[in-house]
């Protein structure tokens, strides 16, 4: 299907995202790439045999743990002031 110059990776290829756009709805989410894929915003596809292939975003990455202070003894309070 695809005509361009350096061909791009048919839609059964694991690198199928990496075509060409043809035609894209960028209002509804979605792009229909040159080899028949329909890929959308949430990462999803729809093959050109009918099949779904589940939004498979990468994890996000974590800046590390979060470190919380440790919690301060409470204070004696008495019933007067100094």
């Amino acid at each position: 299907m695809c005509r361009h110059e350096t061909p791009c990776p048919p839609a059964y290829a694991p690198g199928r995202e990496a075509a060409r756009p043809i035609a894209s709805q960028p209002e509804q989410g979605w792009s229909l790439l040159c080899n028949g894929v329909v890929l959308f915003e949430d990462t999803g596809e729809l093959l050109p045999d009918g099949r779904a292939v589940p939004p498979h975003r990468p994890p996000v990455a974590s800046a590390g743990p979060v470190v919380r202070p440790a919690a301060q003894p409470a204070m004696a309070v008495s019933g007067s002031w100094p």
